[in-house]
């Protein structure tokens, strides 16, 4: 199986382009600039618009993941539109040219996130609960809706939400790992916000299960089973990471919310403050089996 891939080179499909050689599919990069590896490529400007449909034929699966990092600096009304832009005119872009296709691809699994959710306390979400409020429901909302071009020709389109990722490589826990291991890091705010989280390891294998299950369409929420509240995540992440120069009932005094706003603004509230109690019900039903379920033996065997 040909499978295209968006946004290799990034935490998530620089794994999965590993996992797809290893389960025998044959990955094709869908890059900006040819030459950056030896694997099959092919080139797209989505500012000018431009994606070759011939260069698409014969292609049968698309895992579309690039797009702009939400939490790669604080929200300027700039960046939140290069947020939406980098997201929506690649999805349509990408979407609109397998349309056009004599032979499109089966599947077309679309990256999406959590965020459709918005903040929702306690409540436990599923993959047919509704829209949230706020810049990144609305934003998901926008980039699962231009899929559309796929789903009228037929094509089956997941849309694939995620949740916080967990990599040593990149990510929150990478900008987590040395503030716990120093013992400076402690809950945030009241410690009660559900975080709903995933090891890479069951991203990338939910992502090529995917692929194989047509009984998987629509919004598939790729998380855990079991979602943490911050105060659960942080006590964990001590037991992981205890550092030997600290007592063991060592305690560190919460960062209020006022403190963390101030320092990341708007992006403080949806990445850090907001709470989603997600369940991952699709995958479980389609048979998956998730390698890490737990946080624990996940932050074991990820650090």
């Amino acid at each position: 199986m040909k499978v295209l891939v968006s946004g290799a080179s990034g935490l998530v499909g620089s794994e999965l382009i590993h996992e797809l050689k290893r389960k025998g599919y044959q990955p094709i990069r869908l890059v900006r600039r040819k030459g950056l590896t030896s694997d099959p490529e092919i080139t797209w400007d989505i500012k000018a618009g431009q994606l070759d449909p011939k260069a698409l034929e014969g292609i049968d699966a698309v895992i579309h993941l690039a797009g702009e990092n939400i939490a790669g600096g604080r929200w300027s009304d700039e960046r939140k539109q290069k947020i939406v832009q980098s997201r929506v005119q690649g999805t349509k872009l990408l979407a609109e040219t397998l349309a056009k296709l004599a032979h499109p691809p089966k599947v077309f699994i679309c990256a999406s996130a959590i965020g459709f959710y918005g903040n929702r306390g306690d409540e436990i979400l599923n993959d047919v609960s509704a829209k949230g409020q706020g810049f990144l429901a609305d934003t998901c909302k926008q980039w699962e809706d231009a899929c559309q071009p796929a789903r009228d020709k037929g094509i089956r389109v997941v849309n694939s939400r995620f949740g916080i990722i967990l990599s040593p490589k990149g990510g929150a826990l990478k900008a987590m790992y040395w503030p716990f291991k120093l013992g400076l890091a402690g809950d945030l705010d009241n410690g009660k916000q559900y975080m709903s989280w995933i090891a890479l390891d069951d991203v990338v294998g939910a992502l090529a299960h995917m692929l194989s299950h047509e009984d998987l369409q629509g919004p598939v929420n790729v998380v855990a089973p079991h979602p943490v509240t911050n105060h659960q995540f942080t006590d964990v992440m001590r037991k992981v990471l205890i550092c030997p120069m600290l007592p063991m009932h060592y305690w560190t005094p919460p960062a209020p919310a006022f403190a963390v706003k101030a320092l990341l603004g708007e992006m403080a509230d949806a990445l850090l403050l907001s709470s989603q109690r997600v369940q991952p019900v699709a995958l479980l039903g389609s048979g998956y089996e998730f390698r890490y379920p737990e946080l624990k033996p996940a932050l074991e065997h990820l650090l």
